[in-house]
């Protein structure tokens, strides 16, 4: 680099060019026996008469040219601080260090190696001791450096930042935990106040706010607003509107109430949309002292970060839908529990194959008849999971329809019979169904008569007063295959205290043992039965789901479905199983003896 070059130029390019000898002169130097410009010349020393007599020499005449090579800057003073020579580089970034003068007037200049802003530049000194007792300093401009360093960390610290955000927004499924995640993480990193706005429902919209706290980290608190008191930046950026003129945001955040004991002339806000599917799925306005005004690089890393906003909080009210949806779905396709109906205790279990689905191919209930009786049903469809129950719901929607006008077991289950034939053709599904339905009525001699019809699924089991176990002789075609299926019937009566349980295959067909494969079976069943009569039907139901999951050894299973029905004395009072007691009054603990 030449003297010429640094005159036109700022210095550290790395730019070098061949010095000619008309540059020379453009190293100042303190000549012997002349004085300098801006100082009287002191004293000479004697080795500042050794040093002048050397760089008479050939080789000390060229070293002025060999720096003008050097990137920084040289200064070199003599042993009593007083400058000898100043290199072009060093004359242009400090043209106060003149040949005579001194360099006390520059804080940290003795230092080995310092850092100082000077004329709006960044200088970097650093200095080398020469013999004689003599100084050289070198001067670096690390302006450009520096500026691309820092622009380096902060450019790492935006990638940092959004890393954070998509690992923390990839988690949440609830739209309030993605939206206190979103706030929270704005702050303090994008401002110090963060409200997060989301599109209104139901005619309110619902909004969180972050405010930076202390040490403790943000703190997070929400509201609702009526969708006609949003503000109007608010409710533009809703529409999909870009605001051009930021000057009112700040006003209409104070007026909201969203920036609690500051001013619109203390802080500067901004206001940007989180892009959903097909409009905007809120907005987040931030807003940080007026002294901290948005550049253009905060613009951006705010769109980045509400970007990712938006994809969260997209994915998060989709999952919510859409298991609105299946709850609602699920609670209609799960088993109902039977009415309760004169003379008769009702107890079910339930065990999908597929636990967390809730939902399964078995089903049961029950239905009041008008003369007092009621009409129930167990039975189990082809196939598991959602398609399964979703058949089972048209199965349990046909029978509710079809016993208003036919109560006869065997009749009946032929009527469910042609309208499941008629569903299965026109969707072209193919599905068919075990089924045992009956009809039970409270007897004149007590106890009560019960007719049951079967439809291809397993004979049920009586649990006589004695103990002892009967399987009933039921049997039948499949429901849904053939036209006019061959459906068997029979009759049977329970005195008080007896119960008949209905069962799906689950049960018997569970495999476990001590190799995994062996089936429960009806003798294990009707062994784990026996001598059960004093138990109610609750917990006789409760009783057989507990054998078959022990003999399964959470093994996976098919579905498992029990329904019993127990004989009662008709206008006594049920009798319920407590889990935990009821809780006794003080006064009636007094008054117990």
């Amino acid at each position: 680099m030449t003297g010429a070059d640094v005159r036109d130029i700022d210095p550290g390019d790395g730019r070098l060019a061949t010095p000619s000898a008309s540059l020379a002169p453009a190293w100042r130097s303190a000549a012997p026996g002349s004085a300098p410009p801006t100082a009287v010349q002191p004293p000479r020393s004697p080795a500042a008469e050794e040093w002048l007599e050397s760089s008479r020499a050939p080789a000390g005449r060229d070293w002025p040219e060999i720096a003008e090579h050097l990137r920084e800057g040289v200064v070199v003073c003599g042993p009593d601080g007083v400058v000898w020579h100043v290199s072009p580089v060093a004359e242009r970034l400090l043209p106060e260090a003149v040949p005579g003068g001194t360099l006390a007037n520059f804080d940290g200049w003795h230092a080995g190696i310092a850092e100082f802003t000077h004329h709006g530049r960044r200088l970097r000194t650093r200095r080398v001791a020469l013999s004689a007792g003599r100084g050289c300093w070198y001067v670096e401009d690390v302006t450009e450096h520096l500026g691309s360093v820092d622009a380096l960390a902060a450019e790492q610290a935006r990638a940092a930042f959004l890393a954070v955000v998509g690992e923390k927004l990839g988690n949440p499924l609830h739209p309030d935990r993605a939206a206190a995640a979103v706030v929270r993480l704005a702050v303090p990193a994008l401002a110090e106040v963060a409200v997060l706005v989301l599109a209104p429902r139901s005619g309110r919209a619902r909004w969180w706010r972050a405010q930076r706290a202390g040490d403790d980290g943000p703190k997070v608190d929400q509201g609702l607003l009526a969708a006609a008191e949003l503000p109007s930046s608010v409710t533009d950026s809703l529409r999909g509107l870009t605001p051009h003129t930021v000057d009112w945001l700040a006003e209409q955040a104070v007026e909201a109430g969203w920036l609690p004991g500051l001013s619109a002339a203390d802080v500067c806000a901004r206001l940007v949309a989180l892009p959903g599917r097909d409009a905007p799925v809120g907005v987040l306005l931030v807003a940080r002292p007026a002294a901290r005004w948005f550049d253009e690089e905060d613009i951006d890393l705010l769109r980045v970060f509400a970007a990712r906003a938006g994809a969260a909080l997209t994915t998060a009210l989709l999952y919510r839908d859409q298991a609105e949806v299946a709850d609602t779905l699920q609670a209609s396709l799960l088993p109902a529990e039977p009415v309760q109906a004169p003379g008769v205790q009702w107890g079910t279990a339930y065990r999908p194959a597929q636990a967390g689905l809730r939902i399964g191919g078995d089903f049961y209930g029950a239905h009041r008849l008008p003369d007092g009786g009621s009409v129930f049903f167990l039975g189990d469809v082809s196939g598991k999971g959602v398609e399964a129950a979703v058949f089972t719901g048209q199965l349990r929607q046909c029978l509710h329809a079809l016993h208003r006008v036919e109560a006869q077991p065997a009749r009946l289950l032929r009527l469910l019979n042609d309208a499941l034939l008629e569903t299965t053709l026109a969707h072209g599904q193919g599905r068919f169904a075990t089924l045992v339905l009956g009809v039970v009525r409270p007897h004149r001699d007590g106890g009560l008569a019960l007719t049951l019809a079967g439809g291809g699924h397993l004979p049920p089991l009586v649990l006589r007063s004695s103990g002892a176990v009967e399987q009933l002789p039921l049997s039948g075609m499949l429901i849904g295959v053939v036209p006019d299926p061959r459906v068997g019937q029979v009759t049977t009566r329970l005195a008080p205290g007896e119960t008949c349980v209905l069962y799906s295959d689950g049960v018997t067909e569970a495999r476990g043992g001590r190799r995994g494969t062996e089936q429960l079976g009806t003798d294990r069943l009707v062994q784990a039965m026996t001598g059960c009569q004093r138990m109610p039907a609750p917990a006789l139901a409760e009783r057989i789901e507990q054998v078959t999951c022990d003999w399964l050894a959470q093994r996976d299973h098919d579905d498992i479905a029990v329904l019993a029905l127990r004989a009662t004395t008709a206008g006594r009072p049920q009798r319920h199983l407590h889990a935990v007691p009821a809780p006794v009054s003080p006064a009636s603990r007094a008054a117990t003896p």
